[in-house]
């Protein structure tokens, strides 16, 4: 078992549709989405790039500079980035402020096991097919898999809908 270190954040929808995100360690990010499965970011710090959601709730984080981690959604507002080294823990959704109170009560893990960590690497072959996984799931009606687990919504269905303009509450890590 791993115990990364937790990254709360709270998002804002702006009035263009974008989102500011304040992470309680200082860090601030611009969010826009592209496409369904893609957000657009820039921060506070001069870093840049693209969030994408793959199959198996898998998060891909590409910089500007091209480098590349991976994250995975956890369910209840989480999202554990690298090898367990920090989650992020979204306290503006419900499914965020509802892990707060299962972990409170000993329900939610606050630690990660091996199996839930996301993948050092994938090949452009293995990131392709969890493009389709992703795309199957989407047309079949099925959990996308990159909501709260424990909101009515997930990533997949909040940003085209609502009336919030079309962002959802956890929006790729």
């Amino acid at each position: 078992m791993i115990r990364p270190r937790e990254i709360p954040y709270r998002d804002e929808l702006l009035a263009d549709g974008s989102v500011h995100r304040r992470y309680e360690d200082g860090r601030e990010e611009w969010r826009r989405r592209e496409g369904a499965h893609t957000v657009r970011w820039h921060d506070n710090q001069d870093g840049s790039g693209t969030d994408e959601l793959l199959g198996q709730r898998i998060i891909k984080r590409q910089y500007a500079d091209g480098r590349v981690v991976y994250g995975r959604d956890l369910g209840y507002g989480r999202t554990v980035w690298g090898r367990g080294e920090s989650v992020m823990v979204n306290r503006t959704s419900f499914g965020g402020r509802m892990g707060t109170a299962l972990g409170g009560l000993g329900l939610v893990a606050l630690t990660v096991t091996a199996a839930q960590l996301p993948p050092e690497a994938l090949s452009p072959e293995e990131e392709e097919e969890l493009r389709r996984q992703q795309a199957a799931q989407n047309s079949s009606g099925a959990d996308g898999g990159g909501g709260d687990s424990g909101d009515s919504s997930d990533v997949d269905d909040a940003w085209g809908s609502g009336d919030d303009g079309g962002w959802s509450d956890d929006d790729f890590g």
